[in-house]
Parts: C-alpha cells; sequence; structure tokens
C-alpha cells in the first residue's frame, strides 16, 4: 500500500474513531491500534505510540467543552490521576523489554473487557450502582449537572475512592503498556464503583485521559517509537472527530452504539490473539 494511500486512510478512519472516543471517554486507542497494525500493517509499538498522541488531542478538543457544560468532575479527576500517571509511567518503561506478541495478548484482554463494558454498562440501568451504595459518600467530590437529553439536574455523591484509585492505577498502566488512554476502565469504575452517572463518567475521563497519555507518550518518544507522518495523519482526524463528537453529546445515549461495537471489539480481540499466537 502507498505511503499517500496508508495516510488517507488513516486520517479518515481517525475522524471515526475520535466522534466514537469522544462521546464514550475512552480516547479511541482501542479501536485505532488494531486498525492500525491489522489493516496497514503498523508495527504495534508505533502504533501505541501514536495512539498516545492522538489520545492528547482528543482531550484537548473534548474537555473544554465538557468543562463548560459542568459535566466534569475535575476534584475527583485530579484524585484519580495521581494513581493513573503513576500507572502510566510504569507501564510505559515496561513496554520497552517487552515482545510485540505479548503486548497484542494483553490488548486482546484489554479489548475483551472493553466489549463487556461497552455491551452491558448501559445509561440508566440501575442495578450498575449495586456496588456504588457500599461505600460513604464523599461530599469534597459530589457533582451535578444538567443533562440536556432529559432536561434535569442530575446529583451525584461519589463513593469507594480506594477502589477507584486502584482502578485508576491499573487504567495509567494499561494505557502506558498497549497505548489506550485508559477510559475502558476508568469509565466503568466511576460508573459502577463510584457511583457517577455515565456521561459524568465519560467527560471526567476526556479531561484525564491527555495527561496519562503525555506521561506515557514522553518516554515513547524519548525512545523513537513516534513516526511523525502517521501521527500527524491519526491527530488531524481524531482533532475532527473530537469535535464532532463532543458537540453530538447531548443527543446521544451511546446505548445502541456501545453494543454495535462491543461486538466488533470482540472480534478484533480474536484476532489480536491469533496474531499473537503467530496464527495470523
Amino acid at each position: 500500500m502507498a505511503v499517500i494511500e496508508t495516510l488517507l486512510i488513516l486520517l479518515l478512519v481517525s475522524i471515526i474513531i475520535g466522534v466514537i472516543g469522544s462521546l464514550l471517554g475512552i480516547g479511541g486507542g482501542v479501536f485505532l491500534i488494531p486498525i492500525m497494525t491489522l489493516g496497514l500493517g503498523i508495527d504495534i509499538k508505533v502504533a501505541a505510540a501514536t495512539s498516545l498522541v492522538t489520545i492528547i488531542v482528543t482531550s484537548s478538543a473534548s474537555a473544554p467543552k465538557y468543562l463548560r457544560e459542568g459535566l466534569v468532575n475535575v476534584g475527583l479527576g485530579m484524585f484519580l490521576e495521581v494513581f493513573t500517571v503513576t500507572g502510566a509511567i510504569i507501564g510505559a518503561v515496561l513496554v520497552v523489554y517487552l515482545s510485540p506478541s505479548l503486548v497484542e495478548a494483553l490488548f486482546g484482554l484489554v479489548l475483551i473487557y472493553a466489549a463487556i463494558y461497552m455491551a452491558l454498562v448501559m445509561e440508566g440501568r440501575r442495578d450498575v450502582h449495586s456496588a456504588a451504595q457500599t461505600g460513604t459518600p464523599h461530599r469534597r467530590f459530589n457533582g451535578r449537572y444538567h443533562d440536556e437529553s432529559s432536561g434535569e439536574i442530575k446529583s451525584y455523591g461519589v463513593r469507594n475512592l480506594p477502589r477507584g484509585a486502584a482502578a485508576g492505577f491499573v487504567a495509567g498502566n494499561l494505557s502506558g503498556l498497549i497505548g489506550v488512554g485508559g477510559g475502558i476502565v476508568k469509565v466503568p469504575a466511576m460508573h459502577i464503583w463510584m457511583g457517577v452517572p455515565m456521561k459524568a463518567a465519560a467527560a471526567t475521563s476526556n479531561f484525564m485521559i491527555g495527561v496519562t497519555a503525555v506521561a506515557s507518550a514522553l518516554v515513547y518518544l524519548a525512545n523513537g517509537l513516534v513516526a511523525p507522518m502517521i501521527t500527524a495523519a491519526a491527530a488531524i482526524g481524531i482533532f475532527i472527530g473530537a469535535i464532532i463528537g463532543t458537540r453530538s453529546m447531548h443527543r446521544i445515549t451511546g446505548r445502541g452504539l456501545r453494543t454495535a461495537f462491543s461486538i466488533v471489539l470482540v472480534v478484533i480481540s480474536i484476532i489480536m490473539f491469533l496474531r499473537a499466537g503467530g496464527m495470523l
């Protein structure tokens, strides 16, 4: 495949991924990396480095609007980010010493987790908050926002901070290892364990993932894994898509979107396992 053709395909695909990533608060790396490695033949470590840069772009494009709309819980985000950045630095250092097949297998596991999360954790389901009712609310992290899709003011308390901190560290570690934003861990952890509504969790994750990705991307950059042309094409596409997605948040629930993409993620995870085992 010609270089220009590859870059154009990457640009167009990244626009779609930017829309999805900004809506779900997951950065889009779970989609971008398999497309780059399986579809375009790009080394997974280079793909992970590219993904981290685009995650910074997603956060920069999405977070300001979510902040203006009051969806972001800034206090909670900054608290969790301490643990997330620590995990990201450790993960980014470890990836230099790991084989591509091991990284691909790990990514396959993450995709399966993401598929389950996107299929089962639906906004408006009360049963997903059962775990969050066991902890004591921490008042300094309480939040409220206006939900434009329902016209209601939603107030919530935040519980189970130790669980959230542990999830933040794991999310950061995955971000550093495989180039994802960590939102696939942080969003369900905030929603299920900590009692944060889905939209607020996604917006807060968008606010956080940029900082997490910077910590990891610097290590990748120092090891020469950032490819300028590939990264530029993906970043431009992600930026355009993130702007579109952010402006659509108030009209979309994401229920059908998550279910559809959970199926896609399962298929991609199987392919990644086959590649890790040398069967593709």
